[in-house]
């Protein structure tokens, strides 16, 4: 089964006892086979920009299937993750990320996000801006 380590032909040492949690979990997951990947392993690798080239059709994959998918923090934060991803990682992806945007748009059409009350919570209203950044790119 195919890692990140091998795809990129990079072995990262083991981290130093000193080592933050964040460090030690994104070196275990260098080494974890993709198929294996969670929405929360996603989450954390992509926020931390590792590995992007093999993570990201695999994230955009889960989106289509429901764009509000979850790892650890709240809905959606797997979606916002990958909507900070810069434009040149997408170069690569184009089809990909017009059957994403064809998703998007369909969701910031609907509740909660086409509610025209601000009631709606700060993550809500940020993960729809980002949202909304993203289809105008």
């Amino acid at each position: 089964m195919t890692t990140i380590e091998q795809l990129e032909r990079d072995v990262w040492p083991d981290p130093g006892p000193d080592a933050t949690s964040l460090v030690r979990r994104c070196t275990e997951l260098r080494r974890k086979p993709l198929a294996e990947f969670t929405v929360e392993d996603l989450r954390i690798m992509l926020g931390q920009e590792i590995g992007v080239p093999a993570l990201l059709p695999l994230a955009v994959q889960v989106l289509l299937r429901d764009p509000l998918a979850e790892g650890d923090y709240y809905p959606g934060d797997l979606l916002a993750d990958v909507l900070r991803q810069p434009d040149s990682a997408w170069s690569s992806l184009r089809a990909e990320r017009k059957r994403l945007r064809f998703v998007l748009a369909e969701l910031v059409a609907g509740p909660p996000f086409s509610d025209p009350e601000p009631k709606a919570r700060g993550s809500d209203r940020r993960l729809r801006d980002a949202i909304v950044r993203f289809l105008g790119r």
